[in-house]
């Protein structure tokens, strides 16, 4: 799933770098929550299991912090301007992973189970609910004249992210194909605003609180949401072709949850024969056993929706570097920020 020939060696040096120096920030700031809520903060974000014992290593990406971090950088100005804004981007995103697990029922992230599995619905709400407070709360204690500014940025993102998890909710009572059918340019919009708006708004806020000019701030904004709609096409693509060992979800986990995903609506709406037969097969309107999912994910692909799917990457990878392009950038920083791109997009996992 190759999409991009750009050198991937110094993506994770890059993301270790920026993970490090935002860490003590957001374990301080967690540290201030009440224990109950830190608690189960902790086991979110992949620093210990539920019985409190440490979980070396097995924490995410980092990715927003690194934007934050490298937005910062690219305006000129220090790593250590982003932090409150990489910190108050990690809480923000493990808050919607919380919320999302449960209204999606999923039981499993990163091959742990997730909060609401492991302490119960009700205490996994309220851990989201603390850590949504808290982001808002360290954002707006920044130090400088910058914080106002960037409160407002995260406000107007968390805004796009509720409106995406709205459509993409709402797809679910749609009909596959015919009238009232989502389609791909609706799911590219869902995805813009579900995944595209934090990424752009960790950039952007690394940029603000070093004090970018509006059009620094916006191009980065712009850069980082057409970064999500192609890590939500190739999260996509993983979700029905992707190996379980890389993914940590079983094969085919979207389609035997009759997800509408890009690749799906991509093959669906395409003048193709086996576009015909996934609709018959996708409108039984029950989960999908083993052999029925791989005949759907044989038809999704005989009908063009994986090379729709990474179309679209390439499509927004392209256009995120054009974003970068069109305002003077630090070119230390631009060059990693042109690194890091294509290394979320190009995975397995």
């Amino acid at each position: 799933m190759t999409l991009s020939t750009t050198r991937r060696t110094g993506a994770p040096h890059i993301l270790d770098r920026c993970r490090e120096l935002v860490r003590p920030a957001l374990v301080e700031a967690v540290g201030r929550l009440h224990p109950w809520h830190a608690e189960t903060a902790a086991f979110s974000l992949g620093w210990r299991g539920t019985g409190g014992e440490p979980l070396p290593g097995s924490q995410g990406k980092g990715v927003r912090q690194a934007l934050a971090v490298l937005g910062a950088e690219a305006a000129g100005g220090s790593a250590a301007d982003a932090v409150p804004g990489a910190v108050a981007v990690e809480l923000i995103h493990t808050f919607s992973l919380i919320h999302d697990d449960i209204m999606d029922g999923d039981e499993t992230r990163r091959r742990r189970p997730t909060l609401w599995k492991a302490y119960g619905t009700g205490p996994a709400v309220l851990a989201g609910d603390a850590l949504f407070a808290l982001a808002v709360s360290t954002l707006a204690e920044a130090p400088g004249d910058a914080s106002p500014a960037a409160v407002r940025h995260l406000a107007r993102a968390l805004g796009d992210l509720v409106h995406g998890q709205a459509q993409d909710l709402l797809f679910e009572t749609r009909p596959w194909t015919g009238p009232g059918a989502a389609l791909p340019h609706e799911y590219r919009a869902m995805a813009t605003h579900k995944t595209g708006s934090l990424l752009g708004c960790a950039a952007a806020l690394g940029a603000a609180l070093a004090g970018a000019p509006a059009a620094t701030v916006e191009a980065l904004d712009l850069a980082g949401r057409h970064v999500g709609v192609a890590f939500q096409a190739v999260d996509d693509l993983l979700g029905i072709w992707g190996d379980p060992l890389e993914t940590g979800k079983p094969v085919h986990s979207d389609l035997r949850r009759l997800k509408k995903t890009y690749p799906v609506l991509a093959a669906l709406s395409a003048d193709h024969p086996a576009a015909r037969r996934l609709d018959a097969l996708l409108s039984r309107d029950r989960p999908l056993d083993d052999r029925a999912a791989r005949h759907a994910a044989d038809l999704i692909d005989e009908a063009g929706g994986r090379a729709a799917a990474l179309g679209e990457a390439h499509e927004h990878l392209a256009a995120a570097r054009s974003c970068l392009d069109r305002v003077p950038l630090a070119r230390p920083a631009r060059e990693d920020l042109l690194t890091l791109i294509p290394y979320l997009v190009d995975r397995t996992g």
